[in-house]
């Protein structure tokens, strides 16, 4: 299984991007998905995790309220909109399929990562 994350770069405070995350290799409909991000001398944290059918959602607090999780099982993908971008949320961001098909936030319950897109706010 591979994941490709896409559609991060460099961007203003205040300002929005669409992170997309596609599965290749096998169908990940029944797997919960999420994205966390990480800078550089800092653990890798959660940002976001949504359920199988996407019914269910979880966010970080630092993002709740301006970043949304969803996904597109027909098309294998999960998408991250993220809305009035501060300079603290520049990081590298990687989408994770997770073992089961239930909201996780714990990072040793992800069993596929995306090699990571830079998101770059500036201020």
């Amino acid at each position: 299984v591979q994941l490709q994350a896409s559609g991060g770069g460099l961007v203003q405070a205040g300002g929005s991007l669409r992170l997309s995350c596609t599965a290749s290799g096998r169908r990940l409909s029944n797997n919960a998905m999420g994205w966390f991000r990480q800078t550089p001398g800092k653990e890798r944290e959660f940002v976001a995790a949504i359920n199988w059918n996407g019914g269910s959602t979880y966010y970080a607090d630092s993002v709740k309220d301006r970043f949304t999780i969803s996904r597109d099982n027909a098309k294998n993908t999960v998408y991250l909109q993220m809305n009035s971008l501060k300079p603290e949320d520049t990081a590298v961001y990687y989408c994770a399929a997770a073992f089961g098909s239930s909201v996780t936030i714990h990072q040793n319950q992800y069993a596929y990562w995306g090699q990571g897109t830079q998101v770059t706010v500036s201020s």
